[in-house]
């Protein structure tokens, strides 16, 4: 196949959109990963690409091999092309095209993370990869959080998005799906401090917005706030690292 030098091709225009605008991935069902690891996580895990752009120059060789060997379409194109496709400074010479992953709620779960309008991509993707890492069986986003295949998110997430599933929701669904559940809300004004909870029984977890805590509809549904104790004149932890204590927290006493 020829190497397209074009910026003008339909797929090149495809992939730039699906980069810059949620609106495009939502309307496609699509998204991109870009990155040896992105698209290396996700072709080991069973998610097939559509196509695939790559340099030639820059892509990684065994990751082309992979790619060959499972029958993937493999677009090669110029360097221009791909720093105008590519959301990084350092492009590292291949983007994958990917369906828009539209994971099921799993059934009877015993660990649940939600976020409620979580906003910042960088912070929602680092949630991502630590809930994978502790185990959380499903992230449920609320209304208002942040695109979770936003390219940060996605960057952040270091391919989380295929080691847990990521299910966006309302609150109505929320509340039905965590009814089996003990719901903890992690705020400031908590009653019990993280590790006073029995985390080895079934439990959800709610996460609220970076600056303003956890909305009205989280509180609804809560069963008990809890905090983590800070040394005096700290106002609060960033939401990914908060989200990370405690999660880990759950995991040692589940040893």
């Amino acid at each position: 196949m020829d190497v397209i030098v074009s910026l003008q091709n339909d797929k090149v225009k495809l992939t730039k959109g699906l980069q810059s605008r949620a609106r495009t991935r939502r309307k496609e069902r699509k998204i991109v990963l870009e990155g040896t690891r992105l698209v290396r996580d996700a072709v080991e895990r069973k998610h097939a690409p559509l196509f695939v752009l790559y340099e030639p120059e820059n892509a990684d060789s065994d990751l082309i091999t992979l790619l060959e060997a499972r029958k993937a379409m493999l677009i090669p194109v110029n360097a221009e092309v791909m720093r105008y496709v590519s959301d990084t400074p350092q492009p590292q010479g291949v983007v994958g095209v990917f369906p828009l992953p539209r994971p099921p709620f799993p059934r009877k779960p015993s660990r649940v993370l939600i976020l409620d309008n979580l906003r910042d991509p960088g912070n929602l993707g680092t949630i991502l990869r630590t809930a994978g890492a502790a185990g959380v069986q499903v992230v449920i986003l609320s209304p208002g959080c942040a695109d979770p295949y936003n390219p940060k998110t996605l960057r952040s997430g270091m391919g989380a998005h295929f080691r847990v599933p990521v299910v966006e929701s309302t609150w109505e669904e929320i509340a039905v799906y965590c009814e089996p559940l003990a719901v903890y809300l992690a705020t400031g004004r908590g009653v019990a401090g993280y590790t006073q909870v029995d985390w080895k029984a079934d439990w959800a977890l709610i996460i609220g917005n970076e600056a303003h805590g956890a909305g009205s509809k989280a509180e609804e549904i809560s069963t008990m706030r809890i905090n983590i104790p800070m040394a005096t004149k700290t106002e609060s932890l960033n939401a990914a690292i908060a989200t990370g204590v405690i999660l880990f927290e759950a995991a040692r006493q589940r040893g």
